[in-house]
């Protein structure tokens, strides 16, 4: 991704300085207000360690991007993802079935106190039907009537938002603006509500002029780091291309019913990539 002044906050650096920031909590207390569509602030939270081991040998672990409780107890946890993830919501309720089971099997509960717990999905992409940018989904009726809201799942899915300077008004349209533009904004071009002491706190730990040189030595490596993951990643979907290429071409040779140059051009290959697979094929 690329980076001007301002470090991207939907970038592995730009989250964990800014939600997963220990240190000072204010812009994380914030964003969940806005997110769970909160009248009551919240004044405190705790991280909780965001890993956790399977329940049983034959089922998964799994890590959250971040995990953490506010006062009264309630349960965050949240998942970041910037690429295609057309399955993102099944890993969401496994994640918080996951946090519901670990809470009963404590037994430190009782049904009519069970804590809240949130699933919150920030989305480079989108994934739902739905044409707003803010999903908050609870179990309900066929009617629409909420029967739980001891459970809620939050998808954010930042390609959706479209809103300008002077429409924006929440908190929500402020953190989601920002999460979606601020690394491509110059200093000069500060809209006025990131003067607010929450963002300011933010946008000031994204701030590549005001970092010290360990933490431009951290960030070098962070950005290394997810580089070598995005190169291995788009490897293995090209590797995963080609099969599926081949196994098609493989396919339409075996049929006969085709010359080489519609196989070609009907598989969105090379007459020469038909010829290879042809030749194997004869080997065999």
């Amino acid at each position: 991704m690329e980076t001007g002044v301002y470090i991207p906050i939907i970038s592995d650096y730009g989250f964990k300085a800014t939600f997963g920031n220990e240190a000072d909590s204010l812009f994380l207390r914030t964003a969940l207000q806005a997110l769970i569509k909160s009248d009551t602030p919240i004044r405190e939270v705790h991280f909780d360690k965001n890993s956790f081991e399977a329940l049983t040998i034959d089922s998964r672990s799994g890590i959250f991007d971040l995990a953490c409780t506010d006062e009264n107890g309630s349960q965050f946890i949240f998942e970041m993802q910037l690429g295609l993830a057309p399955h993102f919501v099944q890993r969401m309720k496994f994640y918080a079935l996951h946090k519901f089971n670990t809470i009963v099997e404590r037994g430190e509960f009782d049904y009519a106190n069970l804590p809240k717990i949130y699933a919150i999905a920030i989305l480079a992409k989108n994934i739902l039907p739905m044409t707003h940018f803010h999903t908050v989904a609870n179990l309900r009726s066929e009617e629409g009537k909420i029967i739980d809201t001891q459970m809620t799942f939050i998808t954010v899915e930042l390609a959706k938002f479209n809103k300008q300077v002077a429409e924006i008004e929440s908190d929500l349209d402020k953190l989601v603006y920002t999460m979606k533009t601020l690394h491509t904004t110059e200093p000069t071009q500060y809209p006025a509500f990131w003067n607010e002491e929450w963002l300011k706190r933010a946008i000031d730990e994204l701030d590549t002029r005001k970092m010290t040189p360990e933490e431009r030595a951290y960030f070098a490596r962070v950005t290394a780091a997810n580089a070598e993951a995005v190169k291995a990643e788009k490897q293995k979907i090209q590797e995963a291309e080609m099969s599926i290429k081949t196994e098609t071409v493989a396919k339409l040779l075996k049929r006969g019913k085709l010359t080489i140059e519609e196989i070609a051009e009907d598989s969105g290959v090379s007459v020469d990539f038909v010829l290879e697979i042809q030749r194997g094929l004869f080997k065999k």
